[in-house]
């Protein structure tokens, strides 16, 4: 008897160890199953979600082409720090058929500062909606106790329609060059809203902004009808965008600690553009957002490559190099995709300010005459080759997008 209830027991201790064994066994199978199946997700062509976010029907459909010489036109300059986007922005400027502003979107970092740049997004995209209808009251949200006025606005001082009749006899909207600030500053302020009656006015309003991380923010503007975004997209070879971004490092602190800050606490962050000394921390924290910088062109790269037609038709690439050697050629590009005509004033503005003396001033956001070979090959001479070879290993795929050649000596194409 009692060897039977002994069998028992051996028999039951064995299919309990059994057991045990088997369910880690169990388990392991099924998460080499899950990670397989994610596994082939991840092999699965980038964006899938693609047609959805292009079109709410799941249809690359034509709905969102209008006909551009019977509708006002709205343009998005689409750069990051240090790439000549303020150069790029001064054509517009200049033009006077053009209604510009220079980074309005200046006003949310500033107010809502430390806030990530990923969660400022929305409040930018806000904000460009209603001033491409020419509502300014937007403004007031990010004003504090601040009266506005046209005062108010980030880069008044150079703005032509500002400083231009009838807001200001400073200057004449059709006389082309650089506002002189001091005379600009004289102008009596005026009300917000006499600056959105003048807005209405003119068939095309630009907008330069170094504040949108990705253009897939864009998306709903450039499926609104009553909008219908263009996008002109600004790139600049990664290391004269480092050097250049180095040099001014101190006035890019704020934003750059703004960028990082987006950065998903899940991400793995490389860092390899972070000094081995740690000594100077504005350096860190400026050569680390570019890193994220090279993550958002290529995320950009790939969203137009697999955008439907109408969206290729509505965006347009423009390389710094490009527009510095090649200034009128560029400037015509640029003023037929914006439905605009360029004037022998224009084509003379856009060549003297590509051949003057010297890279740059000692005022890093300051509007000049440059030497446009200088400009582009500066970081050759500033940049160590440590810090050229980080450039190149991270921003590679970029680089190679763009048609920048790594470095050997010789020039870039």
């Amino acid at each position: 008897m009692k060897r039977r209830l002994h069998k028992k027991y051996l028999v039951l201790i064995l299919a309990y160890t059994g057991l045990l064994l088997l369910i880690p066994y169990v388990l392991d199978y099924g998460d080499k199953s899950v990670h397989h199946n994610n596994k082939l997700q991840q092999q699965q062509p980038r964006c899938p979600d693609l047609e959805k976010l292009w079109d709410d029907n799941g249809n690359a459909s034509e709905q969102h082409a209008v006909n551009r010489s019977q509708t006002r036109i709205h343009i998005y300059l689409h750069a990051t720090w240090r790439t000549g986007s303020s150069f790029l922005g001064e054509l517009f400027n200049q033009h006077p058929d053009v209604f510009y502003l220079y980074e309005p979107m200046w006003h949310i970092w500033q107010a809502l500062y430390p806030g990530d740049a990923g969660s400022l997004q929305g409040a930018v995209r806000d904000m460009m909606n209603a001033l491409y209808r020419c509502d300014f009251s937007v403004l007031k949200l990010y004003a504090g106790s601040q009266n506005i006025t046209t005062s108010f606005i980030f880069g008044w001082k150079m703005n032509k329609v500002i400083c231009s009749e009838p807001l200001c006899d400073a200057h004449k909207r059709h006389d082309i060059g650089l506002v002189k600030e001091d005379l600009c500053a004289k102008c009596k302020k005026r009300d917000i809203r006499d600056l959105e009656r003048e807005c209405k006015k003119y068939p095309v309003m630009v907008i330069k902004g170094v504040r949108v991380l990705d253009l897939s923010t864009l998306v709903p503007l450039m499926k609104d009808p009553a909008i219908n975004l263009q996008i002109i997209q600004l790139f600049r070879d990664p290391r004269a965008v480092h050097n250049s971004r180095l040099k001014s490092k101190q006035a890019l602190v704020k934003e750059s600690i703004q960028v990082l800050r987006s950065k998903k606490q899940t991400d793995k962050y490389k860092r390899l553009l972070v000094p081995n000394n740690r000594v100077n921390r504005a350096e860190s924290y400026v050569s680390s957002a570019m890193e994220l910088i090279c993550d958002n062109w290529l995320s950009d790269m790939l969203l137009v490559l697999n955008a439907p037609p109408w969206v290729r038709r509505n965006y347009l690439r423009v390389r710094y190099e490009d527009l510095v050697l090649q200034p009128m050629e560029e400037l015509q590009r640029l003023f037929l995709f914006s439905n605009l005509t360029s004037s022998p004033a224009l084509d003379r503005f856009a060549l003297n300010m590509t051949h003057g003396h010297g890279y740059s001033s000692d005022k890093p956001f300051l509007i000049s005459s440059r030497d446009a070979k200088e400009a582009i090959y500066a970081w050759r001479e500033r940049l160590n080759v440590e810090q050229i070879h980080q450039v190149e290993a991270y921003c590679s795929e970029v680089m190679r997008h763009l048609g920048y050649d790594k470095n050997s000596g010789d020039k870039t194409t």
